[in-house]
């Protein structure tokens, strides 16, 4: 997929510099992803619509893409659950992505629904995105503009080249296992080891390892750490040298840092584990660890 000519060649991962001298230009379009994840004793963490604060301050000319609305399957009984591709492509089309856009995702502070939004774009078949690195949070601290309001943009067609492949379910979580793939928990420490907050049953999928993803994010500017940095931590546990890494999370949020991550970084076989967690502990015969 390719998108305008001024911005075929856009890199996966743009910074605050770079938007700001491009912003306003034709072809380039720039959304605010963010939802806001609070603990809550009876759903582990509730999830509101970050669109309150995408009104109250946003880049300018920024869209909004509400992860809580229709970038979630209604029909799933598990929170966000990814859409099918071809409606992934309807929904991403109405918002204004069309086959010639090239689009630029960010968040408030937290990279995960950015990049949660530009794997959904790649399961439509849209490959012209970038992940703004540092988000909002970057970009007001380096005393850019902001505008209020909201905007919204023309509908445009995105035909659907649909990657079903680059998500996997339960059932292919096990066969990856089984065939030597590396299972990456993007969770935290204490997580992994089955303390603190947990999906119905402590620990981690059994035969995973542990790469957080807070721990690839700078915790004073929010942009991601070196790639150096990076590398080393998904090398460490052998997630690069793998044929094939799935990552996982709660529910394939956080894990979407590790997929973009693993992908930027050239590894040829990546896959995301959608419902993580959430589907994965609720189900008593899929086996767990802590410790």
């Amino acid at each position: 997929m390719t998108g305008s000519s001024t911005f075929a060649s856009m890199d996966s991962l743009v910074s605050t510099e770079w938007l700001s001298s491009n912003l306003g230009k034709p072809g380039l379009l720039v959304f605010d992803c963010t939802c806001l994840l609070t603990p809550d004793p009876k759903t582990t963490l509730r999830a509101d619509s970050g669109r309150p604060g995408y009104e109250a301050a946003h880049i300018p000319g920024a869209g909004f893409l509400d992860i809580t609305g229709d970038l979630s399957d209604p029909d799933s009984a598990l929170r966000f659950t990814m859409p099918k591709p071809e409606r992934l492509a309807a929904v991403f089309g109405d918002a204004g992505i069309g086959d010639g856009s090239a689009v630029v995702l960010y968040a408030k502070d937290n990279p995960s629904w950015a990049t949660r939004m530009w794997w959904m774009l790649r399961v439509a078949g849209f490959d012209n995105a970038a992940v703004l690195d540092g988000g909002l949070a970057k970009w007001q601290a380096e005393g850019r503009p902001v505008e209020v309001g909201s905007n919204t943009l023309p509908a445009a067609t995105l035909t659907p080249h649909p990657r079903p492949d680059l998500v996997v379910d339960a059932q292919g979580v096990t066969d990856a296992l089984a065939q030597g793939a590396s299972v990456i928990n993007a969770l935290g420490r204490d997580q992994h080891r089955g303390d603190g907050m947990n999906y119905g049953r402590p620990g981690r999928i059994a035969g995973s390892v542990n790469v957080p993803s807070a721990e690839l994010i700078d915790p004073e500017t929010k942009a991601f750490k070196p790639e150096t940095e990076i590398r080393a931590q998904l090398e460490s546990v052998g997630a690069l040298q793998a044929a094939e890494a799935v990552p996982y999370c709660g529910g394939g949020i956080a894990a979407s840092i590790t997929a973009f991550w693993l992908h930027r970084l050239g590894h040829p076989q990546v896959r995301l584990y959608d419902n993580s967690l959430s589907e994965w502990a609720a189900d008593p015969s899929l086996p767990m660890q802590t410790g």
